[in-house]
């Protein structure tokens, strides 16, 4: 049958539900939330703050070691890692009896 002549629903089904990005957050932006994380955790919240870089950076990479890497993610990506191990130090250091900071 001649159903829409020449213009059916089949050829772009979402364009007028979905306006927004449905990719979500690019890459760029993924990597300098990293980058922010990752210097906030220096000072508070390392433990939470530290993965949330590191994961924000390795996605910013687009889950993968090869091919050429954007400045702010491999940043955020290493900066995480250093905050994460620091915080999860002092953890282990103020955890331990009688060897705390004070």
């Amino acid at each position: 049958m001649m159903a829409g002549f020449g213009h059916g629903t089949r050829r772009y089904p979402r364009s007028r539900s979905r306006t927004w990005s449905r990719s979500g957050p690019d890459r760029a932006t993924l990597g300098i939330i990293g980058v922010i994380c990752a210097i906030a955790g220096f000072f508070v919240l390392g433990i939470i703050l530290g993965p949330v870089a590191i994961v924000c950076g390795w996605l910013a990479m687009g889950r993968s070691w090869a091919g050429t890497r954007p400045v702010p993610a491999l940043v955020a990506l290493v900066l995480g890692a250093i905050d994460t191990l620091l915080a999860v130090i002092w953890i282990a250091g103020a955890a331990t009896p009688g060897t705390g900071m004070f």
